[in-house]
């Protein structure tokens, strides 16, 4: 049978798969009008040229959110070029997965992925679309919040950062601002009781390490000055190298600075206090906290005033609070 495909099957598997003219026709072509067989070889393509995708990295996508019945979600779907995130195709089929999803109240990424889209599942649906651009692409998030006085944020509608908000009653208003303050400051948890012990573990670490570092180099900026040398000529070896060449350090002041610099973090190490890094440590927690817990940042959306998130919100209505967050991000921070 020499069987040529008519435009009017081309545009009707097209519509179908969401395939390229030229991969539609093809597969018309090689299964001889079976729409079903035709529609097989190109879910084959997909994943073939996916799997050899499968290395590549997924630096951009798109991120929706959608609420409806009591329900929010938003979905994240990565790709590789903001060429192809962009893309209308792409962002529809987004659009397409994240409706069932919600239609569906899948609680889970897995569930999504699983989750029947027009008569595929969604991960296949993805799949296809990777072999269509000819980039690697992937269902990569999932977040959800259940039940009324949910409000929902797409940053400047470019599908990049998505954030929710849940209340404990209707206040649109501040709900959408909430929304906003998540996206813009990025908390890790609604408040200080909420983060989790390991977050809180690895700050306290960070700043006993960072405070050691800072005290030891206080004594080494000490001993230097002492000895007639610029700490900020040789406040490292490059810089140190940099200065020589331009002749504001000789050979001999340099090795100098070297000795005075290695002996005197010998000394200042020895002498630590660990009382004093303990306590400057939990200080620097507790500013993280404040910095990073929701209800303890300083409100940006307000009238000029310096209230935390929590005083704005009883100034707005002193039973007002907030119930959850959730934030999905794209973009490097």
């Amino acid at each position: 049978m020499d069987y040529k495909p008519n435009m009017e099957d081309i545009k009707k598997l097209r519509t179908m798969t969401g395939a390229g003219l030229a991969d539609v026709k093809k597969a018309l072509t090689e299964a001889e009008g079976d729409f079903d067989r035709a529609k097989e070889l190109l879910r084959e393509r997909g994943l073939a040229i996916a799997a050899k995708r499968s290395d590549r990295e997924t630096s951009n996508g798109c991120v929706l959110v959608k609420k409806a019945d009591g329900f929010a979600a938003m979905v994240a779907v990565k790709c590789e070029t903001d060429f192809v995130a962009n893309g209308a195709d792409f962002i529809a089929m987004t659009q397409s997965i994240l409706d069932a999803a919600v239609a569906a109240k899948c609680k889970t990424l897995d569930e999504v992925k699983e989750l029947e889209v027009g008569g595929q599942k969604a991960q296949e649906i993805v799949t296809q679309r990777s072999g269509i651009t000819g980039e690697k692409m992937e269902l990569d998030g999932y977040l959800t919040l259940e039940g009324n006085n949910v409000e929902i944020y797409d940053h400047m509608g470019k599908h990049t950062l998505c954030t929710m908000v849940q209340l404990n009653k209707e206040n649109v208003d501040a709900g959408h601002k909430l929304a906003m303050q998540v996206a813009a400051m990025k908390p890790v948890a609604l408040d200080a009781q909420s983060v989790e012990q390991k977050i809180l573990d690895e700050e306290y670490k960070t700043a006993v390490e960072k405070t050691k570092l800072e005290q030891v180099q206080k004594f080494v900026d000490m001993k230097l000055k002492k000895a007639g040398i610029n700490p900020n000529l040789v406040d490292s070896e490059d810089h140190i190298e940099s200065n020589m060449s331009k002749g504001w350090l000789t050979q001999a002041e340099a090795d100098e600075a070297r000795k005075v610099i290695a002996d005197a973090k010998v000394e200042g190490e020895a002498q630590l206090k660990m009382p004093m890094i303990e306590g400057i440590a939990k200080g620097r927690v507790q500013k993280f906290l404040k910095e990073n817990c929701l209800v303890d940042q300083e409100f940006q959306f307000g009238d000029g005033d310096k209230a935390t998130v929590a005083e704005w919100l009883k100034q707005q209505d002193k039973e007002l609070q907030i119930v959850a967050f959730r934030r999905f991000t794209l973009v490097a921070e």
